[in-house]
């Protein structure tokens, strides 16, 4: 069963993969009933999590059977509670790649005029490619892109079309895979085939594996950058627990 759950998940389409989801989440709570993870965002328990990511990349007790969310989603999720995000007046949002655990509270928020987008996903309101994006100038207070940019031909294109369709004064985050061991970002266009890829990039549909420079990388594009740590932000917080990743940072970006 292991074996199949991870062939699926590396092998089917993404849009196919997130139809399935929902028949998921019905049984898989039951068989990891439990008390020894607790995911924040559906503010569940369980006897653990199941395993995702490629070969390369695999981990084990990171994804939450209900609501699927990963180590990134519930360190963002832990960030949001504890800023003005859900408490401000009516912000427009607009969510790119819109992850299901955080869709449909989203989508409830009254002080959220929230848009979601994407190339394909069947949970996106618009459809386009974030090269070109085909919104006016200083439409949104606040975007979430969250590991979009591994993917992309050309991120800087990406991250200033993001740039120019934030407001003034708004903010983001744009989550990305990224080796803390690594002082730069790796790319290399020459390679294409998908297992190269995965070994390289940690996954078969990324082409380059974002270092400590991604930041600068923000900047370049015209953001301001402030870096969140959970570690001196949170206060205490059971990473085991929680199944977070305790070198994982949150760069928001800023207009």
């Amino acid at each position: 069963m292991k074996k199949l759950y991870k062939f699926l998940l590396n092998t089917l389409p993404r849009p196919l993969l997130i139809r399935l989801s929902y028949l998921f989440k019905l049984f898989a709570p039951l068989a990891y009933y439990g008390n020894e993870v607790h995911c924040p965002v559906c503010e569940r328990d369980f006897r653990k999590f199941l395993s995702y990511g490629s070969n390369t990349a695999h981990r084990e007790n990171v994804l939450c059977p209900y609501d699927l969310t990963l180590e990134r989603h519930r360190l963002m999720w832990l960030y949001l509670k504890q800023s003005s995000f859900f408490k401000k007046e009516i912000q427009k949002v607009l969510h790119i790649a819109p992850e299901q655990c955080f869709y449909p509270i989203f989508k409830k928020q009254k002080n959220l005029n929230y848009t979601t987008a994407d190339m394909e996903s069947p949970i996106a309101d618009l459809h386009f490619d974030l090269h070109n994006i085909p919104l006016e100038d200083d439409l949104y207070d606040v975007i979430f892109c969250n590991h979009v940019l591994e993917h992309v031909e050309d991120d800087h294109q990406c991250m200033k079309e993001l740039h120019r369709v934030m407001k003034p004064g708004g903010w983001g985050i744009f989550q990305v895979p990224i080796d803390y061991n690594n002082k730069v970002t790796y790319e290399d266009s020459s390679i294409t085939d998908p297992k190269e890829r995965e070994i390289h990039f940690w996954q078969k549909d990324h082409v380059r594996l974002y270092g400590l420079d991604y930041p600068k990388k923000l900047e370049k594009a015209g953001f301001k950058v402030d870096v969140f740590d959970p570690k001196t932000s949170l206060g205490e917080v059971d990473y085991e627990k929680l199944r977070l990743n305790s070198s994982e940072l949150i760069f928001i970006a800023r207009k």
